[in-house]
């Protein structure tokens, strides 16, 4: 990571701590923030509170933590979503909670206490279909010449 994105991730890390503290009146010992293009990975370790952790003993209780923390994802992403654009200077075209395959189940709230949050970013700039076309056909033409 560069200079700029490792403040944006500070920035972006800072802010999701926020806001997890605001919602559920509990900071999460530890933000972490990835940048790949245009996705933005958020890892906040121990968010949920010792009366859920004892909840997740149980696969009912555990359900419940989720599903309860994916509806708090859901009602609270627009404003994520606002800060987000405010720090990256992007739209976000998508976000997501943690999909357990297992389950089929959104996971937001894993039982040891780790949340991950997901967020797509809108492209800095879409090449247009006909630029796309050209550097595949150019980097076809180039592997056959390697190729003589």
């Amino acid at each position: 990571m560069n200079e700029n994105e490792t403040d944006i991730a500070e920035q972006l890390g800072r802010m999701a701590s926020a806001l997890q503290q605001q919602r559920t009146g509990l900071a999460p010992k530890a933000a972490t923030v990835v940048l790949c293009e245009d996705t933005v990975v958020v890892t906040l370790q121990d968010a949920i509170t010792p009366a859920e952790k004892t909840l997740c003993c149980t696969s009912e209780g555990a359900a419940q933590v989720q599903e309860f923390h994916r509806q708090l994802f859901s009602s609270s992403c627009e404003s994520m979503q606002q800060e987000i654009k405010k720090i990256t200077g992007r739209e976000v075209r998508e976000a997501t909670a943690e999909i357990d395959t297992a389950t089929g189940t959104v996971v937001h709230a894993f039982t040891n206490g780790t949340m991950v949050q997901v967020f797509l970013l809108s492209p800095e700039s879409a090449p247009s279909p006909v630029a796309e076309r050209d550097s595949i056909e150019r980097a076809a033409a180039d592997a056959a010449d390697d190729d003589s």
